[in-house]
């Protein structure tokens, strides 16, 4: 049987393996865009069939990827025992999609940790795989078939008192979108200098931006101290550019918004790639940190 680290890293590596295979496949498409920007007009936001709860972090990626990959237009998924109590079947052939979850288990005096991926105290937590059918893979649901619709852009209120509620000093207008992080303010165009697309308003370009610059905005020394090790080298910047693009995507799907690629991250791509290639737990380091930044400035808006 193998140990717990070497199925931890097959664990990672099946993950990482399907989410390169997005990237690259946007990346060689004739119109660069990421798997993240392409399952549906407002990204739909995965959620679990049977708690209702939404996917997170590494698990939102990984299933953002099954769906571009595999045309999939509903944003529900279960395990094979879950769709059953539902009174669905899984159809025969169909392929599942694997998520990972971190199990809490109690060490042992004598207990090394060497098979366990994070220790904290007496607790340790092992990577565990599970495996997703997406609803589209599956027959005979009691309800009727009723795809998740997005929400719009109807919420936009509660978008502007999420941003006034971080406190972010921002600055409307020039030409560029950027976070200083020495004077430690946001600068945003105005929103007229943005345009629409095939798939999202220029209103929803405009929000999406400051999203991305928001994520970079929580990664201050001031705030959650975001700093990538020596294991990223010279990509260090282009993983934060990641983090950001991954945080505005999760905080776009919770809010209903469409997103669209932005053109100066296409230079990005070789090194996200590179890095992601070279290790298996990049992705979820990245990704772990957009979520992170993501509940960061949710409690902002929301404080106990």
């Amino acid at each position: 049987m193998p140990s717990s680290q070497s199925y931890a890293t097959d664990v990672y590596a099946q993950i990482t393996h399907h989410i390169v295979q997005a990237i690259e496949a946007g990346a060689d498409s004739e119109n660069f865009c990421l798997p993240w920007h392409r399952s549906g007009s407002p990204v739909l936001m995965p959620q679990n069939i049977a708690s209702g709860l939404a996917y997170r972090g590494i698990n939102l990626l990984a299933l953002w990827a099954a769906a571009d990959r595999r045309g999939y237009t509903k944003g529900r998924w279960g395990t094979y025992r879950q769709w059953q109590k539902q009174n669905a079947q899984v159809r025969k052939g169909e392929k599942a999609t694997p998520i990972v979850f971190f199990k809490s288990i109690s060490r042992d005096a004598g207990d090394d940790g060497g098979e366990t991926e994070v220790s904290r105290g007496r607790s340790a937590f092992v990577a565990r795989s599970a495996f997703v059918f997406n609803e589209a893979q599956v027959d005979g649901l009691s309800e009727p078939d009723q795809p998740q619709t997005p929400q719009t852009l109807a919420r936009r209120e509660e978008l502007d008192r999420f941003v006034e509620a971080t406190g972010a000093r921002i600055h409307i207008g020039g030409e560029d979108a950027f976070f200083s992080p020495a004077a430690d303010f946001i600068a945003l165009p105005d929103p007229d200098r943005f345009f629409a697309t095939d798939t999202q308003t220029a209103s929803q370009a405009w929000y999406a931006t400051l999203l991305h610059e928001l994520t970079h905005w929580s990664g201050h020394q001031t705030r959650l101290a975001r700093q990538f090790g020596r294991q990223f080298g010279d990509h260090a910047y282009a993983m934060e550019e990641l983090v950001a693009e991954l945080g505005a995507a999760f905080l776009c799907a919770d809010f209903g918004l469409s997103t669209s690629p932005r053109s100066d991250h296409a230079c990005y791509i070789g090194q996200w790639l590179s890095v992601l290639k070279s290790d298996n737990r990049a992705i979820f380091s990245a990704s772990g940190a957009a979520q992170r930044a993501v509940m960061f400035l949710k409690d902002l808006s929301n404080p106990a």
